[in-house]
This record gives C-alpha cells, sequence and structure tokens, in this order.
C-alpha cells in the first residue's frame, strides 16, 4: 500500500518501523549510560543501573541528583540527534519521542514495581520529551526545506557562449 505525502513517496514498512524504534531505544540508552557515568564519576557517585530507572533519584537536594537530571537532559539532545540520523523526517519525530518515553515509563514501572509519583520524574521527563522533540524537529525540517536543485548545471552556461 503506498501513501502518496508532500513530496516522498512512503511504503507502510513495519519491519523498519520496528527496527528503527529499537534502534532508538537502544542508542538512547547506550548514551544515557555513558553520561550517567561520566556524570557519576564527576561527581563520586556510584554506578548503578537505579540512576536510569529509580525514579527516586531524580532530585535536586545533591550533586548525585542534579547530575542525574542534567545526564536525562544532555541524552534528550543525543535522541534529538538520533531521531535525525535514524529517522529524518519531522513528522515521525513526536511520534518516536513519545514511544522511547512511554517504554521508559514502563521499564521504571517494571524496575521500581511501583508507578512513578514523583513530580520530579514526570517534570524532568515531560521537559525531556519537549527538548527532544522540537530539536530533533528543528534538526529535520532543516533538511527537508534544503532547495532541490532543478535542471541548472554550471556546465550549460559554457555552452551558450
Amino acid at each position: 500500500m503506498k501513501m502518496k505525502t508532500g513530496f516522498r513517496n512512503t511504503q507502510w514498512d513495519p519491519l523498519l518501523l520496528i527496527a528503527q524504534i529499537i534502534a532508538v531505544q537502544s542508542l538512547l540508552y547506550v548514551s544515557l549510560g555513558f553520561i550517567m557515568a561520566f556524570m557519576d564519576v564527576f561527581v563520586g557517585a556510584n554506578h548503578t543501573l537505579d540512576h536510569l530507572f529509580q525514579y527516586h533519584e531524580i532530585h535536586v537536594t545533591d550533586s548525585g541528583g542534579r547530575s542525574v537530571i542534567l545526564s536525562f537532559v544532555l541524552n534528550a539532545f543525543v535522541g534529538a540527534l538520533a531521531l535525525r540520523f535514524i529517522v529524518g523526517r519531522t513528522k515521525l519525530c513526536l511520534d518516536f519521542t513519545c514511544t522511547y518515553h512511554f517504554a521508559h515509563l514502563f521499564i521504571c514501572w517494571v524496575y521500581n514495581g511501583a508507578f512513578p509519583s514523583t513530580f520530579s520524574w514526570w517534570f524532568l521527563n515531560a521537559v525531556c520529551a519537549t527538548v527532544m522533540c522540537v530539536f530533533s524537529e528543528f534538526l529535520c525540517l532543516r533538511i527537508e526545506l534544503k532547495e532541490i536543485p532543478v535542471g541548472y548545471t554550471p556546465l550549460d552556461t559554457k555552452a551558450d557562449l
């Protein structure tokens, strides 16, 4: 089934979609792990998965909590770059951003054994989703709005002489 949208023909490809979701999720968790490890070394904290998935770790009362917050915000920019290079379509950025954050919600829920209930967790994830979506749409839109050269080549001007 072919769909005509804008200037591109797109085809529904569930395998490509699933591969893109897995690639984005994997890349974001790997980058978050590296950013978090760097921040843990910087502030002298222990390296644990709790920093990634434990919603009680997100707080501003000490440098460890602030480093977790900064890691998530920096990872939102990495996520925007990932969406730019893996997905590359402005209209899909919101979909992939929401997919990543809903999967993260589910993983945190399972990891903690309870639904995330702190305001700081929800606020941080809302901010990160907004940053990731807006910045990735900006990056993708810059590529999509580039001029498409039509029929003009510099060699054509020499033929006129």
